[in-house]
């Protein structure tokens, strides 16, 4: 019988390059812009020099995002599992020295300290924050506000972003401490499906940092110190408002420090164009879900035309397209006139309803018209632009009614 020819054994080393080849193709992807208002407002945060705290489930891509972030700002990542260090890792570890009496027990920091003031700039991801007790949570209370560890002091170049899982998804989670809280700004992290598949597929989403107009920026400053103060003068209760519940307390909630960072996040987005659904990420992420929605209220309304002023001009007049403020503004003149009736006045109310008409939905100028009816005079004329909105609504009669009613009181 013929011999068989030997086995050839691949070395070990060549099977672990072959495996490792197939690591490389599997490993490679490409990315593609992709507009993301997570992003966007993580962007914007990191930007304004404001510690981020993400929150979201586990395995939905948090450490992902923040790896995609140092690459695109061009920063080094330094990351840091906050339940596996003790205090002293972040407060400094006491070194004695010749002669402590003399010259005191310095506060060595840690090597990852010493390596970012090195570098100057990084991006510092304090990852698994929910899992780290009081006592830690206390020691990076300095490190979060201050920027330093120990007798260290950061330097500017360096971002905080901090990551953590809600406490019903946190292997022994603690709920975040209420000062902790409040020195972050909160985000929300959502999975997109679309973006996962494609991701999976080989095709990432691309985060850029958003530009910043230096022509905006004094117009940006002045616009956001304004929406909070007049929200605040209109609502003093809100300046600082500690939630009552433990759970709430570890969130975003007002107080005088969240409201500045609301500020400067303000002037950020403003400055650099940024759309509603961002601005809105990032104010109640500071303040709260209830406070945040108060001040976007604000916002709003903040821009709106004055009444006056349109029934000086009713003609020029350009009211806002959304419904709801066009609504608003409507409502505005009609209360002017209330306080102000002049015959003049309420021709020009009615014009102005006209054209609320003719460039934005009818229904809108009922409400509005029906009530200008009946602040009518009995020495008023119905003016032609009642005519105009017969169609609409039945207002001319209403107004004859009105002022039928007006005039049996009078002789009374």
């Amino acid at each position: 019988m013929p011999a068989h020819a030997p086995t050839m054994t691949l070395p070990r080393t060549s099977r672990v390059d072959t495996a490792d080849e197939l690591l490389t193709l599997l490993n490679a992807a490409t990315t593609e812009p992709r507009p993301d208002i997570q992003l966007e407002a993580l962007m914007l945060a990191v930007a304004a020099d404001l510690p981020v705290l993400l929150w979201g489930e586990p395995g939905i891509g948090k450490t992902a995002a923040l790896t995609q972030l140092a690459e695109s700002l061009d920063l080094p990542l330094t990351t840091v599992i906050a339940s596996v260090h003790e205090p002293l890792d972040f407060s400094g570890l006491p070194v004695i020295g010749d002669d402590p009496t003399t010259h005191g027990v310095p506060l060595a920091p840690p090597d990852w300290a010493v390596r970012l003031v090195r570098a100057g700039r990084g991006l510092l991801f304090l990852d698994e924050l929910s899992t780290a007790p009081p006592a830690v949570q206390a020691a990076l209370l300095r490190l979060v506000l201050e920027r330093r560890i120990g007798a260290l002091q950061l330097p500017a170049g360096v971002r905080i972003v901090a990551a953590a899982n809600p406490r019903s998804s946190a292997a022994d989670g603690w709920e975040l401490s209420p000062p902790l809280a409040n020195r972050f700004v909160h985000l929300n992290w959502m999975h997109d499906p679309e973006v996962v598949v494609r991701g999976l597929g080989g095709i990432w989403p691309r985060a850029s940092l958003p530009e910043l107009d230096p022509e905006k920026f004094p117009a940006a400053v002045a616009f956001a110190r304004r929406a909070v103060c007049e929200l605040l003068t209109a609502r003093p209760a809100l300046v600082h408002r500690l939630p009552s519940g433990e759970a709430r307390r570890g969130g975003a909630w007002p107080s005088p420090r969240s409201w500045e960072m609301t500020v400067r996040l303000i002037a950020f987005a403003t400055a650099a164009g940024a759309g509603n659904d961002v601005m809105s990420l990032l104010i109640r992420g500071t303040v709260g879900d209830g406070p945040g929605f108060e001040l976007l209220t604000s916002i709003d309304r903040m821009d709106l035309p004055d009444p006056e002023a349109l029934l000086a001009d009713p003609d020029a007049a350009e009211l806002p397209e959304r419904g709801d403020l066009r609504q608003v503004v409507l409502d505005g003149v009609v209360a002017a006139i209330r306080r102000k009736p002049t015959r003049a006045r309420w021709d020009a109310a009615w014009s102005l309803l006209v054209r609320a008409v003719e460039t934005g939905a009818p229904d809108l100028v009922v409400v509005p018209a029906t009530t200008l009816a009946t602040l009518r005079r009995e020495d008023w004329d119905v003016p032609a632009a009642i005519d105009q909105l017969g169609g609409m609504v039945s207002v001319s009669r209403t107004a004859n009614q009105a002022a039928n009613r007006v005039a049996v009181q009078v002789k009374r």
